[in-house]
Parts: C-alpha cells; structure tokens; sequence
C-alpha cells in the first residue's frame, strides 16, 4: 500500500514526491529515501518495524534498504541495537549545503577588504549544478568602472574568471556534463568555444593558481579569480576581481592577484582548508 504524502508540518519540509517509475523514479530510491524521512520523522530514531509500517513495505525489504543505507553510512544501529538512526553521513551532506548557504556571510568581509584594496568590482560565485550564480558583489569605486551585478549568465562559467576558477577543479565527467547541458557560447570574439582549448586553459589555470578572463566574457574587461575551498578540499566557489582594460597594466595585474590569492586562501583557511591544497601566501605569488 502506498504510504500517505504531503501531510509535511508546514514550514519544515516540502511535501515529498509522487513515487514510483509511473512518476519517472526509481523504486529502490524512492524507498530509500523514504526511509531516510520516516526515520527523521520520527525525531531521529526509529525500529525496523515501525519504518516498514510507515513506508509501506515488507519487513524483509525494509532491512535490505536499510542495510544499504547503512553500508553507506547514512543510517546507523541506536545504542540500544534494536533501532536505527540517522547516520553521520547525512551530517556531510548538511554540513555542505550549510555551508553553500553560509559563504556569502562568511566571505562579505573578504570581499570587503578586496574591493577597498583595488577599488575594482568584485563578486563571489558558486556552481550550482550547472549553472553559475554570482552570489555577492561590489561595485568598483572608479569613475570608469566595470559592471560586476547578480544579472551574470548562468552559462558563462566557461567566459569568466569565477567560472574557470571553479571549473579548473572538477573531475573531467563534470565538466563534460556542464558543457553539455550550457554548451560553449560565444560572447565576445575572445571567447574560448572548444572543449579541448577550454581543457587545456583550465590546464594553464590549475597550473597558475588563478583564473583569468581576457575579454572573454565582455570587450573591454579583464578578470582575475580564484577557488575558494573547504575543510575537505572541495571547491565550494570562487572570488574575482575586474578590471577595465585600459588600467590592467602588468604591475596593476600582478598587483591583483596577490590580493585575490591572499584573499581567497585566507578565506579557504577560515572555512578549514588544508593548508597543503593552497596555492601559497601572497608573498610567494609576489616572489614569481
């Protein structure tokens, strides 16, 4: 029988799916993830035949889901062995979409400092699944200045700096899905369209230890970003500076880049970045 749906308490969760593969699903998932919610449901804690009763499963079924589920950590034994709860895995994926939620507050000062640094735009973005979304941003503080708003393309993370600077960090599938899904549009004659010359300048920005976007995404406009990363290495977004054209001088760049690296790391080092995986001080950039 299947179980009840939508009767949520308003405000803490949306209403759960339609299941089943009339509804384009996959079982198996379904009733995992059921499970998963019966047991939150449940205040956290929950006996094997109390979530088969809620599901709507067999007893028999129940236990192979759970035990899978459990393999993969995301459901645990109670202490007194006859419960289950949910597992320490389920606090990763919490504590990752947390901190999605949490960078733009945790990097409004980094990005402060950098704008009162070079008093050009600057804008934090991150990568939600395929699209690019700029989170924060200042405006530059020059008479002539850059337009750095929360209107960017959200297919334009293979044109700009905050896109390659994440990009650079993906496994290759990944970026083979994104392309896929945004493709390689052209917005200005400067703009990289093939794949394998995308690959190889994501090459050169692994390499570097920052982005850089010359006129790629808008005439006139150099940008400079880098990868932000948490406590488990991850690239969780990334942080940029532009420049108009005619001010981005050699030592004007250069000059850039040690404050966005310096920035960038010492953001990553507050959200618990390994050391190890940083590109290095400002003072060894300054040194190259």
């Amino acid at each position: 029988m299947e179980p009840e749906r939508g009767r949520e308490k308003p405000g803490v969760m949306p209403a759960r799916p339609p299941m089943g593969r009339d509804n384009g699903g996959i079982q198996a998932l379904d009733r995992a993830f059921l499970i998963l919610d019966v047991i939150a449901d449940a205040g956290g804690e929950a006996k094997l035949t109390e979530i088969a009763g809620i599901a709507g499963l067999n007893v028999s079924t129940c236990h192979h889901l759970i035990s899978t589920l459990h393999n993969w950590g995301y459901v645990a034994r109670g202490a007194n062995g006859r419960s289950y709860v949910l597992g320490s895995r389920i606090l990763h994926l919490s504590a990752a979409c947390l901190r999605q939620v949490d960078l733009p507050r945790r990097a409004q000062s980094f990005v402060d400092r950098l704008s009162d640094q070079t008093r050009e735009a600057v804008r934090l973005a991150i990568m939600q699944d395929t699209n690019l979304v700029n989170v924060l941003h200042r405006e530059a503080r020059h008479a002539v200045r850059v337009d750095a708003g929360l209107g960017g393309n959200s297919n334009a993370a293979h044109a700009t700096a905050t896109g390659k600077a994440i990009l650079e960090w993906l496994p290759p599938t990944e970026l083979d899905r994104i392309v896929a899904d945004k493709g390689l549009t052209a917005f200005t004659p400067h703009t990289i369209t093939d794949l394998e010359k995308l690959k190889e300048d994501l090459r050169l920005t692994r390499r570097n230890g920052f982005a850089i976007d010359r006129e790629e995404f808008q005439l006139g406009v150099i940008c400079l970003g880098a990868a932000i990363r948490d406590h488990a290495g991850a690239v969780v977004g990334s942080i940029s500076v532009s420049s108009p054209v005619f001010r981005a001088t050699p030592a004007y760049i250069n000059q850039i880049k040690i404050d966005l690296i310096a920035a960038a790391d010492e953001l990553s080092t507050e959200l618990g970045a390994p050391g190890a995986i940083l590109r290095g001080s400002a003072k060894r950039v300054a040194a190259e």
